[in-house]
């Protein structure tokens, strides 16, 4: 089995937060399957609390499936991800998993301050913090203003509202044309 850096990455989060690895003692030899199609990977609860990956013949107490056309719902909108995966098996190991993934969370500055000291750290955290919210904000004002100029200066979008009006005005117009052609039938059997 190559070597999985997602224990690796869990782990260091469940070391710096003790009651996460608390949590999981309670589960300790319980496996999770997650599946994501491409990309599938069984993880065991250890004695200690910790994760280690194992082989897939090794069956799971917790199967979790998401769908890669989901993984930006769920990066975007962490508190609701598990509405976009589908679970099953033991009730109260998923329902840690769950809590687990909505409140572990890595603290960067402290690892970076292991390298260039805690102010600095900081630092470089809320930098990074400030680029990210100006690139979203870029991108949201981007984004608004290129829906603005294909709706707008350059039609080649038309608004739901616009949609709905034409469907409407094509429905009156069928109607119209069908009550036409019985009157014009009316009037031929007339003749």
């Amino acid at each position: 089995m190559a070597p999985n850096p997602l224990p690796f990455a869990i782990n260091h989060l469940l070391a710096q937060e003790p009651w996460a690895q608390q949590m999981l003692l309670a589960h300790r030899g319980k496996t999770a399957s997650i599946d994501a199609g491409l990309l599938a990977i069984r993880l065991r609860v250890a004695a200690d609390g910790f994760v280690e990956a194992v082989d897939d013949e090794v069956v799971s107490d917790v199967e979790i499936k998401v769908k890669l056309s989901d993984l930006p719902l769920i990066a975007s909108n962490t508190e609701r991800a598990f509405s976009y995966v589908k679970i099953g098996g033991d009730a109260d190991f998923a329902n840690a998993i769950s809590q687990l993934s909505q409140h572990l969370r890595w603290d960067a500055a402290h690892d970076i301050s292991k390298l260039v000291g805690e102010i600095a750290a900081q630092r470089l955290v809320s930098a990074a913090g400030s680029a990210v919210a100006t690139m979203q904000a870029t991108h949201k004002s981007l984004t608004e203003n290129i829906a603005e100029y294909l709706l707008e200066e350059q039609p080649m979008l038309v608004r739901p509202a616009a949609v709905a009006a034409m469907g409407g005005e094509v429905g009156r117009l069928r109607d119209d044309l069908e009550r036409l052609a019985k009157r014009i039938e009316k009037l031929e059997s007339q003749i």
